[in-house]
């Protein structure tokens, strides 16, 4: 019986780079958050997922909700690099908005878990909502921002309310479809931001022609068009 080798049932980790082991970890934390949701997520299938010991995941990024936050803050900024990487300032408003969209889209197309993370988890559970909130208004910061761009290029002004109220509404839409493509893997990324566009951009370039809708046949009320 001495002869007989042992056979270790301990597992060994091979030696990496800590910021190589931190994104093992939040990869297979999005996927596991993913999967069964954040209560229900446990940190021994997010660390057996990832290769490492727990042990290891607490002391590379803390708590579980530590965890998901830095997973939501992972997801949003290469969605925000996705985007910004796409949009160049001199082209037309037409042209940036497209380029966004498609940049969107692919991304969500690419990384539905993380989209269900990014949006679906994170949307009615504090502080998580939070982090979402602040990552949409850095979007509609920047949609705001083309069509402010855009309106002054074409000799007019409008309110930043307006402008704010639209880029809120091509936000939401885009997260409505977002959440649709996710749910529909042999849905066409760019088909997707098309079909945006065409309802976006056609009331975008009604905005911009300075154009209002009232009820009726009614004097249309106060807007941008008046506002000083």
């Amino acid at each position: 019986m001495s002869s007989l080798t042992r056979v270790s049932t301990t597992r060994t980790f091979k030696r990496l780079p800590r910021e190589i082991r931190e994104q093992q970890v939040l990869d297979a934390a999005v996927r596991v958050f993913s999967q069964h949701g954040f209560h229900t997520a446990s940190m021994d299938e997010i660390a057996e997922v990832a290769g490492v010991s727990k042990p290891m995941v607490y002391a590379y990024l803390g708590t579980k909700e530590e965890l998901f936050i830095a997973c939501l803050r992972r997801e949003a900024a290469r969605l925000m690099e996705a985007i910004a990487a796409v949009v160049d300032p001199t082209l037309g408003l037409s042209d940036q908005l497209w380029s966004g969209l498609r940049a969107f889209f692919t991304f969500v197309g690419a990384h539905r878990d993380g989209w269900s993370v990014l949006y679906r988890q994170a949307r009615g559970q504090e502080p998580f909502a939070a982090e979402l909130a602040a990552m949409r208004r850095r979007i509609v910061d920047v949609i705001a921002g083309m069509l402010d761009r855009a309106v002054r290029a074409e000799g007019r002004q409008i309110h930043g309310i307006d402008l704010e109220v639209s880029a809120y509404a091509l936000v939401g839409a885009g997260e409505s479809l977002a959440d649709w493509l996710a749910d529909h893997p042999d849905a066409d990324p760019d088909k997707t931001a098309g079909r945006l566009m065409n309802v976006a951009w056609l009331g975008a370039a009604q905005l911009l022609r300075g154009a209002v809708w009232a009820p009726g046949g009614a004097e249309p009320p106060v807007t941008s068009r008046d506002a000083a």
